[in-house]
């Protein structure tokens, strides 16, 4: 069964209203929209008729004869699957994007694109038997590393080993039995800052993704913007010195092998080893190795050598953002992502860094901040991604 769509572009504008705003009556949308009241009768009468639209209750008195609400109908669903490196997140919203249900477990993306994109397919099934759904109107997918996006396939990555060319969307698609769009996580995570985040009221920013990958969705006049090739926010192989440290991508000093995860867990054991760290060589030396939380936990109890690796990540991701925002100009800028415990050592350095060499006409009143709504960037962003094809004029 193919999800019905708006006919035309006034349906599609209508609906994009309520699922970004709620109900709303008939004449806040006619206002809204511009339409005379008997065409836009017409149009909402039509997405009633459509399914796609339904009453919700009488709207708040203007004075004469009370109107009703009108929302996205309640038949609409849509499936947000994001990803991990290490982990499989999805969950199912509404038609105005609210998550109804989430599940999270963990996965090793090196087991394969098969094994993990089946079991993406078996947790959105489990999650739609749980709410009783027999259709869903469509299911967006974020991957760790480039996606050519018409294709709906994931384009050689160190992040993504054995993934080139795998036809995520189609096999995905094809299993739920509805339409399917796949992205770059970080633009994914953009759209969900630009749905329900702080991004909600900027047109331009840029939204940059830390954690094991590094990346940076741009959202330009209101719209995701990827490039002639879909390569648009590829920072993580930036390369900030020759003689750097090695990158899962087989070369040296990239961005993300300063501030990538494994990254800042290379530096904290350079620093154990060396004994600049002795609370991180007692820890490596009781269990063998460090993790992420071992890093977060020493810079947050005040290890000097563990927070001088932290600082120093985030100053040359500043002076990645330095090119960007000058370049881009944008209302703000998002990160996401950061390890638990490490975000405000992160963004003071990274603003310092940016505010001091960027021209006073591009940072005068553009905020750096972290993102606010942690994980659910993701799957909210998602739902966003195949709600945008779902909600276009056929």
């Amino acid at each position: 069964m193919v999800p019905v769509r708006p006919e035309n572009a006034y349906q599609a504008r209508l609906l994009r209203m309520l699922r970004d705003d709620g109900p709303r009556s008939r004449v806040e949308l006619g206002d809204a929209v511009g339409l005379s009241r008997s065409r836009l009768i017409a149009e909402v009468d039509r997405l009633v008729e459509l399914g796609l639209v339904e009453t919700a209750g009488p709207a708040a008195s203007r004075g004469g004869r009370r109107s009703s609400l009108l929302r996205v109908a309640r038949t609409v669903h849509f499936a947000g699957v994001v990803i991990g490196t290490d982990r499989l997140t999805v969950a199912v919203t509404d038609g105005e994007l609210n998550v109804l249900a989430e599940l999270r477990e963990p996965a090793d993306i090196r087991s394969g694109p098969g094994p993990v994109v089946a079991r993406a397919g078996e947790l959105v099934g489990k999650l739609r038997a749980e709410l009783g759904l027999a259709q869903l109107t469509g299911v967006g997918v974020g991957l760790p590393g480039p996606v050519a996006f018409r294709e709906g396939t994931p384009i050689a990555s160190g992040a993504l080993p054995g993934w080139h060319g795998f036809p995520v969307r189609d096999t995905l698609g094809a299993e739920l039995g509805c339409p399917t769009l796949v992205d770059n996580d970080a633009n994914v995570m953009a759209l969900g800052e630009q749905h329900a985040g702080i991004g909600r009221t900027f047109d331009d920013f840029l939204y940059v993704k830390l954690g094991t990958a590094i990346g940076c969705g741009l959202m330009l006049r209101g719209a995701p913007h990827r490039g002639a090739t879909s390569g648009a926010g590829d920072i993580a192989h930036l390369r900030l010195a020759d003689d750097g440290p090695g990158c899962a991508c087989g070369e040296a000093g990239c961005l993300e092998a300063y501030c990538g995860e494994a990254g800042l867990v290379a530096a904290a054991l350079d620093a154990a080893r060396s004994g600049r760290s002795p609370a991180l060589a007692d820890r490596l030396a009781t269990i063998g190795t460090l993790t992420m939380a071992d890093v977060a936990g020493a810079a947050a109890g005040g290890d000097p050598a563990v927070q001088a690796v932290v600082r120093d990540a985030a100053r040359r991701l500043g002076q990645v953002l330095v090119g960007l925002v000058s370049f881009v100009n944008p209302g703000i800028v998002i990160i996401g992502g950061a390890p638990n415990g490490l975000g405000h050592t992160l963004l003071a350095e990274i603003r310092a860094v940016v505010y001091r060499r960027s021209a006073p006409l591009t940072t005068g009143t553009m905020p750096i901040v972290l993102s606010d709504l942690g994980e659910r960037a993701g799957v909210v962003g998602a739902a966003r991604l195949i709600s945008e094809q779902a909600f276009a004029a056929e």
